[in-house]
């Protein structure tokens, strides 16, 4: 039993930022837990032997190892902004699936035998002006208001625009590019992306 949820969390990753971002927008009282994906602490393993981030160990000792999975437990116990009611699964999905496989092997070709990055990146392309579009219809993923959607996303968006920053600068794609902008420059993000020491057990 805890005395409130504890996070397990790597600053950079995408999963990572969109557990984040829920959390912080629901102000849920959380510990956090700052790790290095070299040197996974024994008892997130022993908790979730996954051994990927975020993971949510509730009081009760319940473990969410899932992001989106974290994401929604915290806009249950709280959403200000109506997150929830912001929340397109078949995007998500898509993003999660198809576009995630192949941003893995545009920016990480090398680890990925036979990847030639180029060929992901126009894959990406396809979704991203998909993402565009639909920008174009209204301000957010979401709707008229930013929410789980774009939480949902956003993270992702920013690992493939910085793969290679200055051609994602040159893209025909205006919507996104100004959504993406003005999320990563949000209080919310600047908030979830302020450093911790990395966490250390208690002797």
């Amino acid at each position: 039993m805890t005395a409130k949820p504890i996070l397990y969390s790597f600053r950079r990753c995408p999963y990572a930022m969109r557990a984040r971002l829920a959390l912080a927008v629901s102000g849920v009282e959380l510990e956090h837990r700052e790790i290095l994906l070299r040197d996974k602490p024994a008892h997130m393993l022993e908790i979730s032997p996954k051994g990927t981030v975020p993971v949510l160990l509730l009081p009760d000792g319940t473990v969410l190892e899932e992001s989106l999975d974290v994401m929604r437990w915290a806009l249950e116990q709280n959403d200000p902004e109506g997150w929830l009611r912001g929340t397109d699964e078949a995007l998500i999905a898509a993003n999660d699936g198809p576009f995630k496989h192949h941003l893995d092997r545009y920016k990480y070709a090398n680890r990925h035998d036979g990847a030639d990055p180029m060929q992901h990146r126009a894959a990406c392309e396809e979704h991203v002006r998909f993402l565009d579009a639909r920008l174009g219809e209204q301000p957010f993923l979401s709707g008229i208001t930013r929410g789980f959607t774009d939480a949902a996303i956003a993270p992702f968006v920013r690992q493939f625009a910085n793969t290679d920053k200055q051609w994602f600068k040159t893209r025909d794609w205006p919507q996104l590019q100004k959504w993406l902008a003005n999320y990563l420059a949000s209080e919310l993000f600047e908030q979830i992306m302020q450093k911790h020491d990395l966490w250390q057990p208690e002797e």
